[in-house]
């Protein structure tokens, strides 16, 4: 490729590269964009050759982005979101009308202000009426009727939404928190049923035959991480939840690998004509764009 040159990048093939990531393999891609894999791997190939950088490492059973890969997917959200939102903010109908929203509590205190701040310039004729709570219980509120869109974590029995992102579960503790010596059980800091947090904690220790108790329960996940910070026991969370005075526990500690957990928006299904559907696209594109940490790919 000559330097100096200007190069239009193939905004489907970047949208095949995210997606590929996103969904851990080319079959998944394929599947979510409607399209074949070899139609996938040629538009990755050819995305290869515009740039002259390998964006996958191929040389394991599964395949890893390459640093120029890791590059890649930062610019490629970026880049995705700007061309959805300029095409959807000059091509849609303007819209207007109330969203009642809910949000589950470990996402809004960083990212919510910023997100409806951009949502509210693009879209000023919809009010958003916002609520902050424990995520089961607001998408149960999608299906009587008293919440239009939720972001929560997917569980495996229920909704499942449209995709937002992955992240890895870590077992957390202070900084200075020792376990009890001998077989004493885990004090576990919970929220409650049907938490998946909870569900894969309690799961987890089960089959390792390790014994536990709940030293601390609140309705609030601000709370149980507050108790973890303080002393009291042992939760798990997301990794992007962590803050300092936290330190991860693993194997070596006698705490089990957890299942990474995946994020949703829900009420894609019962959005019909006004401003639900707006707000959904809207979430999707700002949250996608945020670089998350890459992830290993099947082929």
């Amino acid at each position: 490729m000559m330097v100096g040159r200007l190069t239009d990048l193939d905004m489907d093939a970047l949208r095949a590269f995210v997606a590929i990531v996103d969904h851990e393999g080319f079959t998944a891609a394929a599947e979510r964009l409607h399209r074949t894999q070899s139609a996938i791997s040629m538009k990755i190939k050819r995305l290869e050759a515009t740039l002259g950088r390998s964006l996958f490492d191929r040389t394991g059973r599964a395949m890893t982005l390459t640093g120029e890969g890791e590059l890649l997917l930062s610019y490629a959200r970026r880049l995705l979101a700007l061309n959805d939102e300029t095409v959807a903010r000059l091509m849609a109908p303007e819209a207007a009308g109330l969203v009642r929203f809910g949000v589950a509590e470990y996402f809004a205190p960083e990212h919510l202000p910023l997100l409806l701040a951009r949502f509210r310039r693009a879209h000023p004729r919809v009010r958003l009426d916002v609520s902050v709570g424990l995520g089961s219980d607001m998408v149960q509120e999608i299906a009587e009727g008293r919440l239009d869109v939720v972001i929560a974590k997917r569980n495996e029995t229920g909704p499942q939404g449209r995709f937002l992102w992955r992240e890895p579960v870590v077992w957390v503790a202070s900084s200075d928190w020792r376990a009890d010596a001998g077989d004493a059980p885990v004090p576990l800091c919970l929220l409650p049923d049907p938490c998946i947090y909870r569900t894969r904690a309690v799961a987890a220790l089960d089959r390792a035959g390790r014994p536990w108790h709940t030293t601390y329960a609140s309705g609030s996940f601000m709370a149980v991480r507050a108790a973890a910070l303080a002393g009291l026991g042992v939760t798990c969370l997301g990794a992007g939840a962590l803050v300092p005075g936290l330190r991860v526990l693993g194997p070596a500690d006698g705490f089990p690998a957890l299942d990474p957990v995946e994020t949703a928006v829900f009420g894609e299904d019962r959005a019909k004509d006004g401003p639900i559907q707006p707000l959904i696209d809207f979430l999707v594109r700002e949250i996608q764009a945020i670089s998350l940490p890459p992830l290993t790919v099947a082929a």
